[in-house]
């Protein structure tokens, strides 16, 4: 064991005492405790940082890099009524920003899936968060005769979040397992609705401090390089299904082509993948119109005026933010909690869980549109309680993958999913419900009442969608069991088969 020169004992330095990084592989030894010398400085600094390499921290600051990501898409949100203002664009050119993010989001996802499952995974997150970090602050600078460029911009952020959603659930499904890996990944997916929160509060307060909603994009891109570099340096590269005991059984990688059809006949990650974007489509549509809905509600119950100079009130971007942060850490919590005890009474709870929350979250967004003309307090109690419901089910979602994909193909099959929720979800439901909204504005452009009421028919689509949602998570209840096993069995055939050819060699 080394020793400074007065014989004290520096922990992480012994050969007896073996430090096990979390890729399952030993640190190399430095000499028997019978030999013992003072420790290097570069010694001691690498034991250190072995020792900081655990999976807890390593699911820490995943976690925070998520709440950046999310953070970061959520602020244009909180000012959308001053870029609108600035730019002079429509519900539908507002609309057009989120759109555009989730498209690139979605068409980099697959390719960001391909990478995950077969090179290093810390290395792409850390590029993905240090290039829409750069992106992001030169977006600030962008003047009101170029919008196309703002627009622009935000296409290459969505590039550089994808690399990031696609892959790190991957490798805290590599560190954890059973509970504990619901636990954190409860904790990952908490980062959804807290970053969106952090999104609209973020924006609202830089832009008031700063006195321009540019403000708003200068924040997040220095904490996004502070992720980036943490990550690097702290989180490990753990071996795929390590934390699954098979990391030293399956050497073997089968074709993305093979992986795809594999996907495709997998049940229950198509029905909760469907599912998935019932969910991205209703928060998309929400994140982004649900605070402009309530100013004009405010404006119609002449509680408000309506905004003519920047920069506009927060308020209510404030308030939705706050909102959104505490359902969220309910919505997860009780997620995480409900389904834990249900394991007790079905194997079947993951999925059922899901759709009884989906269901029950339908009911009370419609209620929202009922309400809203007459109290604003009435409006926000429902979006309370239908977003917990709403919430309920991100970190579930991910569990069932992660029971239902072999390990080797998990970085595909969240890419695929992320693209195919993003596809039928929130990559056009932001700009679908603008242009429904533009479209019954047409004939009482000027009336506060009318630009108010069409916004909310518009948005009435989202409950609908979200029972949708809930039936795809009850398809998926039907074969939930079944794909389970089948991936159980599959991970054992190929160990056994890899055994068998060793033995024959």
């Amino acid at each position: 064991m080394c020793v400074e020169s007065d014989e004290c004992e520096i922990e992480g330095c012994s050969s007896s005492d073996e430090v096990h990084t979390l890729s399952g592989s030993m640190s190399p030894t430095l000499k028997s405790s019978a030999d013992l010398h003072p420790c290097k400085p570069g010694q001691k600094f690498r034991a250190a940082l072995l020792r900081c390499r655990s999976p807890l921290v390593a699911a820490g600051i995943l976690s925070f890099g998520n709440v950046l990501n999310y953070m970061d898409r959520y602020t244009v949100a909180g000012v959308l009524l001053d870029i609108q203002k600035h730019f002079d664009v429509g519900d539908s050119g507002a609309g057009l920003l989120q759109t555009v993010f989730i498209c690139s989001f979605m068409i980099a996802a697959p390719i960001f899936g391909y990478l995950g499952d077969r090179f290093n995974r810390k290395v792409i997150l850390s590029c993905g968060i240090f290039f829409w970090s750069f992106v992001t602050l030169l977006s600030s600078f962008i003047t009101k005769d170029y919008y196309w460029l703002l627009v622009l911009s935000r296409c290459l952020v969505g590039i550089g979040e994808s690399s990031y959603s696609s892959i790190s659930p991957t490798i805290i499904g590599d560190l954890f397992t059973n509970n504990k890996r619901t636990v954190m990944l409860s904790v990952f997916y908490l980062a959804i609705p807290l970053g969106s929160g952090l999104g609209y509060i973020l924006g609202s307060i830089a832009k008031d401090a700063g006195g321009d909603w540019f403000w708003a994009l200068r924040v997040s891109p220095m904490l996004g390089l502070t992720a980036g570099t943490l990550i690097f340096i702290f989180v490990p590269e753990p071996k795929r299904g390590s934390a699954d005991h098979i990391a030293g059984r399956i050497k073997t990688r089968t074709s993305w082509l093979c992986d795809m059809k594999a996907l495709a006949k997998n049940r229950s990650y198509v029905f909760s993948s469907l599912a998935s974007a019932a969910v991205s489509f209703a928060t998309g549509a929400f994140g982004i119109w649900i605070p402009q809905y309530l100013v004009r509600a405010q404006v119609v119950q002449k509680t408000a005026l309506i905004c003519t100079n920047q920069p506009c009130s927060s308020k209510d971007s404030l308030i939705f933010g706050a909102i959104t942060c505490v359902t969220g850490l309910l919505g997860v919590v009780i997620g995480a909690v409900t389904t834990r005890l249900c394991r007790q009474k079905t194997e079947r709870a993951d999925p059922l869980v899901c759709a009884v929350s989906m269901l029950g979250s339908a009911i009370f967004i419609c209620l929202i549109f009922v309400v809203a003309k007459k109290s604003i307090v009435g409006a926000y109690i429902c979006i309370f309680i239908g977003e917990t419901l709403l919430f309920l089910n991100w970190a579930i979602t991910a569990d069932i993958l992660m029971y239902v994909v072999i390990p080797t193909r998990r970085a595909t099959a969240v890419a695929f999913q992320g693209f195919t929720s993003h596809l039928l979800g929130d990559a056009g439901s932001p700009y679908l419900i603008g242009l429904i909204s533009d479209s019954l504005q047409e004939s009482y452009a000027t009336s506060a009442l009318w630009q108010f009421l069409s916004l909310g028919y518009a948005l009435m689509l989202c409950p609908f969608v979200i029972v949708l949602g809930g039936m795809f998570f009850l398809a998926t209840a039907l074969f939930f069991l079944d794909d389970r096993d089948k991936a159980e069995n599959q991970v054992n055939q190929l160990s056994r088969s890899l055994s068998t050819v060793k033995v024959t060699k």
